[in-house]
């Protein structure tokens, strides 16, 4: 790996991490401990590259009481949208890479999902249960664009009336508005969008491959007006960034068609946690103290707390804040009165074979 303190002078432009951690199931790194006594050294390659994967199946069962959803489906592992905060960076150790730049510029596609989807869904044992597109890595990531796996899964959910709810912060998803809208009209789909902050400046530090915050109320628009519920994710609320934002972030998404919201307090797990110091120091120096003390103070002393419960939305007097913050903006807007319900009764297995290939 590149450590930290010596990729000062050289930051990756386009990307969140800035380097590559160790993988903790690696026995082996790579370290550059004395540049200047080597001389073929090779800067890591910052360009994307696509991996196909193989998988056994692609619907995972979900254990975590804290996330809202009980089944999850990721077309994509790794994701080129580089939010710097992402809990999904430390996945791609699994799969032999890092969490650090390795997860924005190898990203494994899983070409096979739709047809382990189908055979998922025709399960004698399968109930309808509600599925969450994703539940770890954008579906709408720019890998979207080229391999379209996430618009087969929704032609098939369609047809197997398969209830979804999903998760971007990709205007793409609007190129699947005539599906989505079509699934709407039989309680078959739900859409959150997440918004970190609708300062721009910060948005392409934060997360800087993604869809301006205008773009993403957009979609929250568009989606509304064909009568697809959706809701917000303000998250996650870093304090001493963005934790300001909330009542704005709220506002908007109400003002736009959002029926319900949510919100994370930022945690550094595993590898996150050098990432993010290392990103923090780069960008705010002048700030650095000051947020990893306030994010510090959201976890019991420690940057990270993995206990259910308390993991997602923190404890202490910041969290606190953040957490009275959101109820009242909540309230205010008119976010959260009514509950949201898919239908599962319409689920059938399809008698003739689909043609979507």
């Amino acid at each position: 790996m590149i450590k930290p303190e010596e990729n000062q002078d050289n930051y990756v432009n386009g990307r969140g991490a800035q380097f590559n951690t160790s993988n903790k199931f690696l026995k082996n790194s790579l370290a550059k401990e004395h540049p200047e006594g080597i001389d073929d050294w090779e800067e890591p390659n910052t360009k994307t590259t696509f991996i196909i994967g193989k998988s056994k199946s692609v619907v995972n069962k979900v254990d975590s009481p804290d996330v809202g959803m009980a089944y999850s489906l990721n077309p994509y592992q790794g994701c080129e949208h580089g939010c710097i905060y992402c809990y999904a960076r430390n996945s791609h150790e699994y799969w032999g890479f890092s969490a650090g730049l390795d997860f924005e510029r190898k990203i494994i596609v899983k070409k096979d999902a739709p047809e382990l989807f189908k055979k998922f869904l025709e399960r004698k044992t399968w109930d309808a249960c509600p599925i969450s597109l994703s539940g770890n890595t954008d579906c709408y990531q720019p890998a979207e664009r080229k391999f379209k796996l996430t618009r087969q899964l929704l032609e098939i959910a369609l047809a197997y009336k398969q209830p979804i709810a999903m998760i971007t912060k990709n205007a793409l998803i609007l190129r699947d508005l005539d599906i989505l809208q079509e699934m709407a009209k039989l309680k078959l789909a739900m859409v959150y969008v997440s918004i970190t902050s609708l300062d721009e400046k910060l948005r392409l530090k934060l997360e800087p491959r993604t869809t301006t915050a205008k773009q993403r109320l957009k979609i929250i628009e568009e989606l509304s007006k064909v009568g697809l519920p959706t809701g917000v994710m303000a998250a996650p609320m870093i304090p001493g960034l963005n934790d300001y934002e909330m009542p704005a972030i709220l506002k908007a998404s109400a003002a736009n068609g959002a029926k319900r919201a949510g919100y994370t307090v930022v945690r550094l797990n595993g590898a996150i946690n050098k990432i993010f110091e290392d990103w923090l120091r780069k960008n705010f120096p002048d700030r650095f103290d000051k947020v990893w003390h306030m994010i510090q103070n959201c976890h019991n002393g420690n940057v990270n707390d993995s206990r259910f419960g308390t993991r997602m939305s923190g404890e202490g007097n910041f969290a606190e804040m953040i957490r009275n913050t959101f109820k009242l903006h909540c309230r205010l807007n008119g976010l959260n009165i009514e509950n949201i319900e898919l239908d599962r009764s319409l689920f059938r297995i399809p008698s003739a074979q689909l043609n979507l290939f």
